[in-house]
């Protein structure tokens, strides 16, 4: 079948979730996206992780409309799908509600960059997009979410190549990336920078920002254009 290589690609990006400790029950959901038939295959909305199988995987289109499959996709289909519809450089998407990041999403906080681990991946403070307004989350709730999404990183003068992670104010964090698997890494990835900058600013409150050098060297060493991180 046409639509096999994608589900079989969220199927195993949604199953790192609970084994890298992101979600809990049936929280969470990840995408993995064929641009070429213009559709991607997402997690099916409350169907626990233990009973999953790429044959479940919903096939739905830039518009969120079910193509194929018979279980309901996940309750932020439609985010997915904003993202996917004006975002055409990434292949997935991860949404969770880890604990940290979630954490620093309620608290409408950006995730200051005070250490290297950030700066390996983004040589900004991960943005926090501001809550919604009451007519946003009173109409069409999940489409509105990918909106806020894309015009916080707008206003903050951020690539979503570059920035592939954002924290939804009052509700948790997203993630993307070329691939699902690169998204999923990234979900971890931001889950451990907002514990690591929680517990910074329990030991210390006025934590100073990485200087610039450090943030320059330590993003370039690995994504530069003479990067020499890795084999």
């Amino acid at each position: 079948m046409k639509y096999e290589y994608i589900q079989q690609a969220a199927y195993e990006a949604n199953m790192q979730l609970p084994k890298l400790g992101l979600v809990l029950f049936t929280f969470g959901n990840v995408s993995a996206v064929d641009r070429n038939l213009g559709v991607f295959a997402i997690k099916p909305s409350g169907v626990p992780y233990e009973e999953l199988s790429p044959e479940k995987m919903v096939i739905v289109d830039f518009d969120a409309n079910v193509v194929a499959g018979t279980l309901r996709p996940s309750s932020d289909t439609k985010t997915h799908a904003v993202l996917y519809k004006h975002w055409d450089a990434i292949g997935g998407i991860v949404h969770t509600h880890s604990t940290y990041a979630t954490a620093w999403a309620q608290s409408l906080r950006d995730i200051p960059i005070y250490g290297t681990t950030h700066a390996d991946h983004n040589v900004a403070d991960i943005p926090c997009a501001p809550p919604m307004s009451d007519e946003m989350i009173k109409g069409d709730y999940e489409y509105q979410t990918g909106f806020q999404i894309m015009d916080c990183l707008r206003k903050k003068k951020l690539s979503y190549q570059e920035m592939e992670m954002i924290l939804v104010g009052n509700h948790a964090p997203f993630t993307w990336g070329k691939t699902a698997e690169k998204a999923v890494y990234n979900s971890a990835v931001l889950e451990s920078v907002a514990q690591m900058a929680y517990l910074t600013e329990q030991i210390r409150q006025d934590a100073p920002r990485l200087k610039d050098a450090l943030i320059k060297k330590h993003f370039e060493r690995k994504h530069g254009p003479d990067s020499y991180y890795g084999q």
